[in-house]
């Protein structure tokens, strides 16, 4: 199955969300949460997560994250994950009871496409796909979409063959990073990979014309013209997290991080990376 394959059947039965000029979306990926040991590489960022998190609830932002967000090849329990970061479950318990949550699942947590969180959740659906589209909106004639899925879809060991890329990971890049060694399958550490995934999903948004947001990679992407693919970064890079805002029909790329002031006391700081950009239809 190509990568166009992929992604078409991945949009195939996608829930549709309204994308009005008073809609607030923010859109994360790639968190990785783990168990609290020397592997979670989303612990040294947790701080930052949740800051930002507490400012998308409070300011009535809609939260979808685009996959990837627990490390369930690394670790085997989603419980322990919970358990560990059981902060920011407890806020996502927040935006779920106003129905403002939504998970798309990616390829290291492609399980949950199989199970439910059912103990915090117990009707949330896991997605791997979500369009948000102007079309349900009445009277509308701008008829944009913006097509939001994890992105392994562009990697043949990342999505049909994942069984075997897990146990590559759980078994021995896992151990050998510990050691300091990066694994060479991975599209957020392998350059080659990840410019190859990058390239094929900008190609399958530029032939079907349409707007194409993931992860993944972990490089955010938001031009400042108008574009066929976006991407919303990653919140384990070394110091900042990185998403994507959606607000009054155009896209804002943030960064969140770490600053001091000249008291020298510590302040989790917003900073816009680029936009905002118009949405504009692509047909």
């Amino acid at each position: 199955m190509s990568t166009s394959s992929r992604l078409n059947r991945a949009f195939l039965n996608a829930p549709l969300l309204p994308l009005s000029p008073f809609s607030r979306y923010v859109l994360m990926s790639d968190c990785h949460r783990g168990i609290g040991n020397s592997s979670d590489n989303f612990l040294k960022n947790q701080h930052l997560y949740f800051a930002a998190l507490e400012h998308y609830y409070r300011q009535g932002f809609t939260y979808i994250e685009l996959g990837d967000g627990d490390e369930l090849w690394e670790n085997r329990c989603m419980k322990n994950i919970m358990d560990i970061h059981s902060n920011v479950f407890w806020l996502f318990q927040q935006f779920y009871q106003q129905n403002r949550l939504y998970l798309l699942y990616g390829n290291h947590d492609i399980v949950k496409k199989r199970r439910k969180v059912q103990a915090l959740f117990p009707a949330l659906s896991f997605y791997e796909g979500i369009i948000l589209t102007t079309d349900l909106l009445p009277g509308n004639h701008s008829h944009i979409s913006l097509y939001l899925t994890h992105g392994h879809q562009a990697s043949l060991l990342n999505s049909t063959l994942w069984p075997l890329s897990r146990f590559l990971v759980r078994y021995i890049w896992r151990p050998l990073e510990n050691m300091g060694v990066l694994d060479p399958t991975s599209a957020a550490k392998n350059y080659h990979i990840k410019n190859t995934c990058e390239i094929r999903l900008n190609n399958w948004a530029k032939e079907t014309h349409r707007i194409l947001i993931t992860g993944h990679t972990h490089r955010p992407i938001l031009p400042l013209e108008p574009a066929s693919y976006y991407n919303t970064g990653s919140c384990v890079h070394p110091r900042c997290i990185t998403c994507i805002e959606i607000e009054r029909q155009s896209m804002t790329l943030v960064k969140w991080s770490m600053n001091a002031r000249t008291d020298s006391t510590l302040y989790v700081s917003r900073d816009i990376i680029s936009g905002p950009v118009p949405l504009v239809n692509h047909k």
